[in-house]
């Protein structure tokens, strides 16, 4: 019998999870268990993890809204010493055609899994949470202390309802230690170019609307508005490679480990403190590439948040996470795994 210690990864097929998985496998001991019924992913993930790693992975195909499914698992194995719990549906339109798909699977998923940690006393619980859930917002940049505003949509309002869970639960059952991670906007792929976001459903974020342009997938791309208040007149993000997303997991992690947090309740911003413009984003693409992105600019957009971008020092302080990969970066291994893609079969 094995005395290594087992990190569960629900959702483990996903973009995070799966870029997560890999820096587990490189740069710990653990054991690794995933748990992703493929809903919004695909199993020959574990195929890429296992080209870049050399590695194995164990996944369980359930559904986690299913709890007669789930509790065998931790019924199985009392070697689990944390999860980190990804599984979510996260498009922000859809959230707003479909809320009950939203409130029913990001909900019921997270009370299942909480319950279990409680159950069968599994003590470290990192959350996969949004910078959505701040809202509309005036103060940059954006603080940990920065109060939550309205959520703007179902999937927001699932993540505030989330961290309020999670630190009732810290409050109500105290062997249980908890983290919420507010990313901003996760972009990239692995550095290999082997494995990253898979497009199976149409694009909305920036960066894969870029590289989907760019090879030909979108005939051409939209900038919406150009005369906001900003160095360029776009809008203004942070974004920050998924793999610096993923090391900041393992760190949150090992900090409830190590047991050198002060509280069971605890929030982190994961960004790179730095606002990058849309045309700014075209541009360091266009240098990693080589190529001329087809694009036009039309009008602002009802509803575009003008600017958002992180306040890093808490989290630097803290967990000792500093970024490491800038926006080139994020754009050549975007484009890496681009191209990739059309050599493999999804």
């Amino acid at each position: 019998m094995s005395t290594k210690k087992t990190i569960l990864i629900t959702g483990g097929a996903g973009y995070i999870g799966s870029h997560t998985i890999i820096e587990l496998l490189e740069t710990t001991d653990f054991n690794i268990v995933s748990i992703d019924n493929y809903s919004n992913s695909s199993s020959k993930t574990f195929d890429r993890i296992e080209k870049i790693t050399g590695k194995k992975i164990n996944n369980h195909n359930i559904d986690i809204c299913n709890k007669e499914l789930l509790e065998p698992i931790f019924q199985n194995d009392n070697s689990i010493i944390g999860i980190i719990h990804f599984a979510a549906f996260k498009a922000v339109g859809e959230s707003v055609l479909n809320p009950q798909k939203y409130y029913h699977n990001n909900i019921n998923s997270l009370l299942n899994v909480l319950d279990c940690c409680v159950k069968y006393n599994v003590a470290n619980f990192i959350f996969s949470s949004s910078c959505s859930v701040y809202g509309n917002i005036n103060e940059l940049p954006v603080k940990e202390t920065t109060p939550i505003g309205k959520a703007e949509s179902p999937y927001a309002y699932t993540k505030q309802i989330g961290e309020e869970i999670l630190k009732d639960y810290s409050i109500g059952y105290q062997k249980l230690q908890t983290i919420a991670l507010r990313y901003f906007n996760p972009v990239g792929a692995h550095m290999s170019g082997l494995t990253g976001e898979l497009d199976i459903n149409k694009p909305s974020n920036l960066v894969p609307i870029i590289t989907n342009t760019a090879i030909g997938k979108i005939e051409k791309m939209h900038v919406h508005g150009s005369t906001y208040p900003t160095r360029d007149g776009t809008c203004i993000r942070d974004y920050v490679h998924v793999t610096d997303i993923a090391i900041a997991h393992i760190k949150a992690l090992k900090y409830l480990i190590d047991k050198n947090n002060t509280s069971n309740f605890s929030i982190f911003n994961l960004g790179t403190g730095n606002g990058i413009s849309v045309l700014e984003a075209i541009a360091a693409f266009e240098k990693v590439s080589e190529k001329k992105l087809n694009y036009s600019i039309g009008p602002n957009r009802t509803g575009d948040v003008i600017a958002i971008y992180s306040d890093n020092s808490f989290v630097e302080k803290t967990l000792n996470w500093i970024p490491k990969y800038n926006l080139e970066d994020m754009m050549s291994s975007a484009w890496k795994w681009e191209l990739e893609q059309q050599n493999i079969n999804k």
